[in-house]
Formats: structure tokens, C-alpha cells, sequence
């Protein structure tokens, strides 16, 4: 998934410009990896536990709900943290946290309660925000303002091969575990992310890392000098960005529904039939899409309007969608595995849409942007509620698999629309 944009409003580093910040950068890029990975972890942490807790699928999707809302909940307190603590405690902390997160799965594990395993998970997604709000703005200002794009599309990408790596390792240690009626597979895998998580919190507090500072009011910042409406009194004043906030919140929660519940949708004998480790490696192609996808975006990005290439990739994953629901075996599994590809431009391009012409607002705005990430808590969820429905009125799994993909295809339609006109800042 895509990294959030940070809400704070940084202007430079505070030491100076002639030094080299190459290894700070790329001793930091470590953690971009670790979002990611951490992340995408959460897709085999869902039909695992569904299984071992024999939960429904609205249950089952707690877990991304508690993961994904504490971007709503955490994200303007972890702003709070970095004001007090500065960027490299603030990362610091992030990574212990985290890691506290994960070592709180061995309690979970021992009580075999699903309740503490979302304790865990909040705690966990806590350390991730903190890591994302101070990590973002860190990356961009550290080195060659004119590069900054390039190191924090740099910083994407890694991002993405965590989310690709991770299936492949939730196969190996946690899925293939499958067989057992206990949690016990999730222990040894999460304690070593806590042991991973706190040797980076050590060897970042090791490393001199140059500061950064905000910028004041007052500082003619590049943002600022953005012709903008004088009439406008706050950022949702402006049309163009509420829509842009309902897009993150489509995108994020489309994206995450589909990854949450691919391999109970591979293991449907009318989907594909597979194995739930098998079904996992074919989830690591559905982010593995979006890696590729970022760097052929890029180019068409640079070659076609921005909203169009945003509007054709939302229709293409409409239409894969609807290819999937339709058909069976090779088919179905890899129409659907190909609408990660097609999510790889939407976060970056909606975020830059959303925020054209806001001036002063802009920092403001991209907060609203970024707590908009909480449609990956809200939209599995009714996801899950939807299979439900279906399965209790004595239709297949792989029925109400198929028809709650409905709702994605329903996110990505409104994106279209903002791609197509709701994009506009003109009156």
C-alpha cells in the first residue's frame, strides 16, 4: 500500500547543506521496508486467526479495522510526539512501539484471545503511524530539495517490495501452520519482528542523523507562494479536496477488502481451489502490482493528464473486477490479482489532485488526507458483513465472496468520477 503523506510542514535541515546525508538516507529507507511489510502481514493474519477462532467474516475483518483506524485515531497525536521529541526520537519511539506491539501477540497467544490479538494490533499500527508522520517529511528534506520527489518515490517502492515480501514469509511460518487449532504459529514469526523492530530503534539512535525544522508561519515556504481563493477560510472550504478525501478513503479501503480476503477467495473450489499457502504467494502478486505498476505510472503520468490516467486505471480495475466475479480458475485468480497494478498511481495522484491550489492549506489538508486512511478500517468491514449476509441466507461462500466485491468495484467507480470532474478546483 502507499505511503500516507505526513501532515507536518517541514522546511529544512538544521545543519549544513554541504554534508552528506547519504548514509542517514539510506539507513532510513530500512524502515519504508518494515511499513510495508508490516502491513501486508495482516492479509495472512486474516483467514489465519478466521480459522484458529472460528470467526466470521465480519469478525475476521476486525483486524483490519483496528489496524486501520489508528490512522484516524493516532495520527494527530503521533504530530504531537514529533513537535516534543523531534524526528529521530519520534522514530525511535515509533519502532519500540511497534515492537511492543508485536511482543504483545505472545500474551495473545497464551490466553488465546482474539480480543488481545486487536489490542496488539493497535499498539502495533500505532508505532507504524508514528513511523509514517515523522519518516515522510524527514526522507523529503533530507539531502537535495530538487530530489526530494525522487527519494520518497524511492522510499515508495521500497515500501512495496515489503508488501510483496510479506506473504511469501506469512506462508512459510504462519499458514503453513494452518493445520494446529491454536495460535501458536504467529508467536515466533512476531517475536522476531519485535527483536528486528528494536535492533533498528538501536542502531537508529547510533547514527548521527542531521536535524530538521518546521517552518514558521511567516516563511515565504514554496506552498505559500501558491495563488489561491482569498476567500476561503479553511481547507474544506474547497470543494475539489472534500472530494479528494472521500477518494483516499474509497482507495485505501478498496485496496485493503480485496487483499484482506484473496486467499479465502482462491481457496473457493469455483474461484481456484487453492491451498491457503498457495492462495497466500498469489496475494504477494496482487502487491507485487502495484510495485510494477508505480513505475510504469510513472511515465504515463508524465506523458497524459494526471485525472485521465487516475479515471482509466479506476475503470480497468472496475472491469477486472467484474472479469473475475464472472469466471472461474485461471481466470478469475488473475483478473483479480491484477487490479493491485491498477492501484499503484491512485494514493499519489488523488493526494496531488486534492491538494492543487490550496496554498496555505495545504498542510492542513494533507492531515485530512492522510486520517482518510481509515477507509481501510470501515470498508473491510463491510465487506465481511456482506459475505456474511449471503452465507447465512444459504448461499455459497464464494457467492458472497463474489458479490461483496461489489464494493470495490463501487470505490473504484467513485474514483473514476473524481478522475473524470471531481478533481476540478475551478468554480
Amino acid at each position: 500500500m502507499a505511503i500516507g503523506h505526513s501532515s507536518g510542514k517541514v522546511s529544512s535541515v538544521s545543519t549544513g547543506t554541504n554534508q552528506n546525508y547519504g548514509t542517514a538516507l539510506y539507513s532510513l529507507m530500512v524502515l519504508f521496508f518494515m511499513m510495508g511489510f508490516i502491513t501486508c502481514l495482516n492479509d495472512i493474519l486474516v483467514p489465519y486467526l478466521k480459522q484458529v477462532f472460528s470467526l466470521s467474516y465480519t469478525q475476521a475483518s476486525l483486524i483490519q479495522f483496528c489496524f486501520f483506524s489508528a490512522y484516524a485515531i493516532m495520527s494527530i497525536p503521533s504530530s504531537k510526539v514529533i513537535e516534543k521529541l523531534g524526528y529521530k526520537k519520534a522514530m525511535i519511539t515509533g519502532f519500540v512501539v511497534a515492537a511492543v506491539g508485536c511482543l504483545l501477540f505472545f500474551p495473545a497467544v497464551s490466553l488465546h484471545s482474539y480480543g488481545v490479538f486487536l489490542f496488539a494490533l493497535f499498539v502495533l499500527a500505532t508505532g507504524i503511524v508514528l513511523l509514517q508522520v515523522a519518516g515522510n517529511p524527514y526522507v523529503a528534506v533530507l539531502g537535495d530539495p530538487e530530489s526530494s520527489s525522487a527519494r520518497l518515490t524511492f522510499a515508495q517502492a521500497l515500501n512495496s517490495v515489503g508488501t510483496f515480501v510479506a506473504p511469501y514469509f506469512g506462508s512459510y511460518f504462519i499458514l503453513s501452520a494452518l493445520s494446529h487449532t491454536s495460535a501458536e504459529a504467529v508467536k515466533i514469526p512476531y517475536i522476531g519482528l519485535a527483536a528486528t523492530l528494536l535492533v533498528i530503534a538501536f542502531i537508529l539512535s547510533r547514527i548521527d542523523l542531521p536535524g530538521i525544522s518546521s517552518a514558521s508561519d511567516d516563511e515565504h515556504t514554496e506552498i505559500e507562494l501558491v495563488e489561491e481563493d482569498a476567500t476561503k477560510k479553511s481547507a474544506w472550504a474547497f470543494p475539489h479536496l472534500v472530494f479528494g478525501v472521500i477518494a483516499i478513503f474509497m482507495y485505501v479501503g478498496g485496496e485493503v477488502a480485496i487483499g484482506s480476503y484473496l486467499i479465502n477467495y482462491f481457496k473457493q473450489p469455483e474461484i481456484a481451489g487453492l491451498t491457503e499457502v498457495s492462495g497466500a504467494v498469489f496475494v504477494s502478486y496482487y502487491w507485487g502490482g502495484a510495485m510494477v505498476g508505480r513505475f510504469l505510472g510513472s511515465v504515463l503520468l508524465s506523458k497524459f493528464k494526471p485525472n485521465l490516467v487516475l479515471a482509466a486505471f479506476a475503470i480497468l480495475a472496475i472491469t477486472m473486477i467484474c472479469i473475475s466475479i464472472n469466471t472461474t480458475g485461471q481466470i478469475a485468480m488473475w483478473s483479480i490479482i491484477s487490479v493491485g497494478f491498477f492501484n499503484s498511481i491512485m494514493f499519489p495522484t488523488i493526494f496531488t489532485l486534492a491538494v492543487k491550489g490550496l496554498g496555505k492549506y495545504t498542510t492542513q489538508a494533507s492531515g485530512f488526507l492522510s486520517t482518510a486512511i481509515v477507509g481501510g478500517a470501515l470498508i473491510p468491514v463491510a465487506f465481511g458483513a456482506v459475505v456474511d449476509y449471503y452465507m447465512s441466507t444459504n448461499h455459497s461462500e464464494a457467492t458472497g465472496l463474489r458479490f461483496a466485491l461489489l464494493i470495490p468495484m463501487v470505490c473504484y467507480a467513485y474514483i473514476a468520477w473524481f478522475g473524470f470532474k471531481g478533481y476540478s478546483d475551478k468554480k
